[in-house]
């Protein structure tokens, strides 16, 4: 299966660097391309993408509403993934975009094997990014999250069991699944089947989204130490 990829950045050289390393992948396609969050969102109507590479600083419309609208369907199974390219300096919009559905970013300098990953993992759905730099991330930024009522303000959290609410901590905290399989002895595939129902009982679209969440409702503090 190939996936289709739109590239959306207002740097017209920067996106024919991205589609001289995508066209190089026998699995990857660019079928779409645009230079702002405007002309993306018109772009979509007349083409199906499975990912997009999504700059952030961009005139006329910027990343961070684009993936909002883009997003905005939610549990949507066709809608594109949004996979977020920041500055060296991560910054707050990077954290917005992941607020408005974003599956996940990447830094613009990263090697190219780990973009070409990224898009895997992003189309697969798993939507594991960097995690230790999502967590940075969220680290420097949760501050500034309004005040909130904490997990009374997300009832659905009851919905979780004792192993689930494990898992989300720990994938809050910036584990893979690997890495949470070790920690709690389990197999990877039983920490995947954990996490497809912690998504679907917290209604998120990916881990990203879980990972927010948590740091929302104050089931991890900054610095990733679990409540």
């Amino acid at each position: 299966m190939t996936i289709r990829v739109m590239l959306v950045d207002d740097q017209v050289l920067l996106r024919t660097g991205f589609r001289m390393v995508l066209a190089a992948q026998p699995d990857m396609e660019v079928v779409a391309e645009a230079g702002n969050g405007a002309e993306a969102l018109e772009v979509l109507r007349g083409v199906q993408v499975d990912v997009i590479l999504m700059d952030v600083r961009m005139p006329q419309l910027d990343g961070v509403e684009a993936t909002r609208r883009i997003c905005e369907g939610g549990q949507k199974k066709d809608a594109p993934k949004v996979l977020i390219l920041t500055t060296f300096d991560l910054d707050e919009y990077a954290f917005s975009a992941l607020k408005a559905g974003a599956s996940g970013f990447m830094l613009k300098d990263v090697p190219p094997s780990e973009l070409l990953a990224a898009i895997r993992a992003v189309e697969s759905g798993d939507a594991v990014v960097a995690p230790s730099t999502t967590r940075r991330l969220l680290d420097r930024f949760t501050p500034m999250l309004p005040a909130t009522s904490g997990e009374a303000s997300r009832p659905e959290l009851n919905r979780l069991t004792d192993r689930e609410r494990e898992v989300l901590l720990l994938v809050a905290q910036g584990l893979s699944n690997g890495e949470i399989a070790a920690r709690l002895v389990l197999s990877e595939a039983t920490v995947k089947t954990h996490v497809g129902r912690i998504l679907t009982k917290l209604s998120l679209r990916d881990r990203v989204q879980a990972v927010v969440l948590a740091y929302e409702t104050g089931l991890v503090r900054a610095g990733g130490s679990g409540a």
